[in-house]
């Protein structure tokens, strides 16, 4: 099944990501565990707190829950089979198993682009029309823009998915990677993918260079009004409000944009796959990290959830 000169149907796929690494294989998956747990509890933390304080069910907190939980979604699609991999050495999945973890991956990584995207208006809006932001973005609006990010991810990701099943693959059924994405199923399709490859560049232009416009067009009229801010602690204080938001926009785009400017095809295969583990395992970490170190808000927040906690534990013992 795993030879190079398969003919038949391809029924599975094997991930070769970790083929050089057995040696150190125990410690990369204690380390990919370890930072999958702390993924998943601080993604959960920020929700939990969001939806269970009146004080944080504003619009930029509810923009931030729909982000952490597509970090949640986003890294349990990937993080589980790379470390089931880990142990097994196989590597192999099924080829609708397959399909569908990149199906995953494209929708919640396609929403995450247009959140950020959205929460980058929402700061614009508080900081350069904060006497008409309760009118023009509230929490109804909220839903209906974060209703929009997810089924723009979920309806675009379908289309290419629908293309891909219409494919065939006919061998080899080997993926030099972590996790199926788009490019090297490509690769690996012994039908024509000239229309898979236009339709997939036309929409991720949509959905990825587009909203990295407008957010940088929403930071420049954002630091152009800080800056214009008379007292220094006023321009402080609008600068914190959009400060977490900002460094996890030059993380998430900034590994997506290093992925293509590598100058020949065997650096950007190996930079990417790099950055792939990069990207699916660190930076959905880099959340609740960023969103919590220097928020006030909810550090409130999680001190109140941990008294009700501490609370409820006394009265039931």
């Amino acid at each position: 099944m795993y030879s190079e000169n398969i003919t038949a149907s391809v029924t599975d796929f094997l991930l070769l990501g970790f083929k050089n690494l057995h040696t150190f294989q125990i410690l990369i998956f204690i380390l990919f565990f370890v930072i999958y747990i702390f993924t998943l509890s601080g993604n959960l933390l920020i929700i939990l707190l969001v939806a269970s304080n009146a004080h944080l069910q504003t619009p930029m907190y509810f923009l931030l829950s729909n982000l952490s939980l597509s970090e949640v979604v986003f890294t349990t699609n990937i993080v589980p089979n790379m470390l089931q991999n880990l142990l097994s050495q196989d590597g192999s999945i099924s080829f609708s198993r397959c399909l569908t973890q990149y199906y995953v991956f494209s929708s919640t990584a396609t929403a995450e682009c247009l959140l950020l995207a959205i929460m980058s208006y929402d700061r614009y809006l508080a900081i350069c029309s904060p006497l008409h932001y309760a009118s023009l973005i509230n929490f109804q609006v909220c839903s209906q823009y974060a209703t929009w990010a997810w089924l723009t991810g979920f309806t675009i990701s379908a289309i290419t998915l629908i293309l891909l099943c219409e494919s065939d693959f006919c061998g080899p059924n080997m993926i030099d990677n972590f996790f199926c994405d788009l490019t090297p199923l490509i690769e690996l399709s012994c039908s024509d993918t000239f229309i898979i490859e236009v339709e997939s560049f036309l929409f991720a232009t949509l959905v990825t260079l587009l909203p990295f416009v407008f957010i940088i067009v929403t930071y420049i009229f954002i630091l152009y009004n800080i800056i214009n801010i008379p007292s220094p602690t006023g321009r402080k204080k609008a600068f914190s409000t959009c400060s977490s938001h900002l460094a996890v926009v030059s993380t998430y785009y900034g590994t997506l944009i290093t992925m293509y400017v590598a100058p020949s095809r065997q650096q950007i295969f190996n930079i990417s796959k790099a950055l792939s583990l990069l990207y699916t395992v660190v930076t959905p970490l880099l959340n609740p990290i960023v969103y919590s170190l220097r928020n006030q808000e909810i550090h409130n927040a999680l001190t109140i959830l941990l008294k009700r906690i501490k609370h409820v534990a006394k009265t039931l013992v």
